[in-house]
């Protein structure tokens, strides 16, 4: 058995890795909200954001954890192909519950099944980019843990959506990507909980990447670009028809105050 250390470099992985996954979830949640304010393409753009954030912010968190993740015995490396494929499908798998949740005639089946969509893409995002670790020896998996990994993901990605589309508000926003930002890291880490690993020393040479030739740059480009465009998105104008909405929900309020 390889001993494993999940937090070789202290705990600049896990406080770094949630911090991206909170970033990355309060961009897609509030591009979420932006998109169910619009219509047509403008609708598509602000979702197919959404998934990119939330998407890249998950893998970010993930990549970021892993840099932490060591085992005595064996150098680890990542096979560059399935790194890159965990990243689309973390993208594509979370697009298809963002989409779901942003088309969604009821905000109740599209917050269930966004919820899941997002959940599972969080999960397929996880083992693919275990599948891509390269080391001496063979990973294995209690399925236990595995299934308990991908239900907190599940459970809490609809947690985060049904505050972000039922309930709104900026410190409810806030309260949806912390927790969003947790489901992410409690599945991560429940999912490498679930990991043993049978060493099988060895000297050849590893295919793949090591994580700092590889992973390191790929997750500053996301970071970035994730802090960025949360800038952008932040300070950019929301469209008339919030504030019109706004005047109309007043409205409302104040005639069912007075009826």
């Amino acid at each position: 058995m390889g001993h494993m250390d999940h937090f070789s470099a202290g705990w600049v992985t896990p406080v770094l890795s949630y911090a991206m996954a909170c970033v990355g979830s309060a961009l897609g949640l509030r591009c979420t909200v932006r998109a169910l304010e619009a219509d047509g393409a403008s609708k598509r753009n602000w979702l197919l954001l959404a998934s990119i954030a939330i998407g890249s912010g998950i893998w970010t968190m993930h990549f970021i954890a892993m840099m932490g993740f060591s085992v005595d015995g064996t150098p680890i490396r990542y096979d560059v192909p399935l790194t890159v494929l965990s990243l689309l499908m973390s993208i594509a798998v979370v697009g298809a519950g963002v989409f779901t949740a942003g088309f969604g005639r009821s905000p109740v089946r599209a917050v269930l099944l966004g919820g899941l969509g997002t959940g599972v893409g969080v999960a397929a995002m996880h083992y693919t980019g275990m599948a891509a670790l390269n080391l001496h020896g063979e990973v294995n998996y209690d399925p236990t843990l595995v299934i308990a990994s991908v239900i907190i993901a599940v459970v809490a990605a609809t947690a985060a959506l049904t505050l972000t589309l039922i309930v709104r508000g900026p410190i409810l926003a806030t309260a949806a990507a912390l927790v969003m930002g947790l489901a992410v890291v409690s599945m991560h880490y429940t999912g490498m909980w679930a990991v043993s690993i049978s060493l099988a020393p060895s000297s050849a040479s590893l295919s793949g990447a090591t994580a700092t030739e590889f992973i390191f740059p790929l997750a500053v480009v996301l970071g970035s670009f994730l802090f960025l465009t949360s800038a952008y998105v932040a300070l950019s104008p929301t469209g008339k028809r919030d504030e019109s909405a706004a005047a109309v929900e007043l409205l409302r309020q104040v005639e069912l105050s007075t009826a």
